[in-house]
């Protein structure tokens, strides 16, 4: 600041800059506002979908014991191995006040067994039909958690800069005005009673 000269010009500029401040950190505090209520949405998304998650796998993992111990664990390891690779979903993005957040999109099937009847028994059919329902909750919670981490890394970012703004960008420019606007204040004021001095001799005259 100590290098600014006193001009009427840089006085503008540095009251334009100061005004630009302001505006940024008006527009990142409101962008923030906006991100921190999307993302405990989701939180509480997450909260209610990892108690339905809970609850699914404690049966599913029940049902599995009960496959193991009637079936054979090998028996059980073979069939999950034969299972196909899911595919029955897609990974669109949404923007949410500029990031790219995940929308996974999905239609729940049917189960429909890949392994034999003969060699099975009711405990795998279930097994089949709780880790499938497990499966599509796995694809909610994928899309909330990973919308959670994107949305708090930006807003992280939008933090610190809203920050840098309030704590150093805008007082700078706050004290540069004030400075410049007395400095030329004062100088207004010399050259007022200057140019009434002047006046005045050429009056005695």
């Amino acid at each position: 600041m100590e290098n600014v000269v006193p001009t009427k010009a840089n006085l503008l500029r540095a009251q334009a800059s100061l005004e630009f401040s302001l505006r940024g950190y008006e527009l990142l505090d409101k962008k923030r506002n906006v991100l921190i209520r999307e993302m405990m949405g989701y939180m509480d998304r997450a909260k209610v979908l990892q108690e339905r998650m809970g609850k699914v796998f404690e049966t599913a993992y029940d049902s599995l014991r009960k496959a193991n111990v009637t079936m054979g664990i090998s028996a059980v390891e073979d069939i999950a191995l034969a299972i196909p690779e899911s595919t029955d979903f897609s990974i669109d993005f949404k923007s949410v006040m500029g990031v790219e957040v995940p929308v996974i999109s999905y239609e729940h099937q049917d189960i429909k067994p890949t392994y034999s009847m003969i060699r099975t028994n009711a405990a795998m059919d279930q097994v089949y039909e709780k880790f499938n329902e497990v499966k599509y909750l796995i694809y909610e919670l994928a899309e909330i958690e990973n919308s959670i981490y994107r949305l708090a890394v930006e807003i992280k970012k939008t933090q610190k800069r809203a920050n840098s703004l309030q704590n150093i960008q805008i007082p700078k420019y706050r004290e540069l005005v004030k400075s410049l606007s007395e400095v030329l204040e004062e100088k207004e004021r010399d050259d007022f009673v200057r140019l009434k001095m002047v006046k005045k001799k050429k009056e005695m005259r």
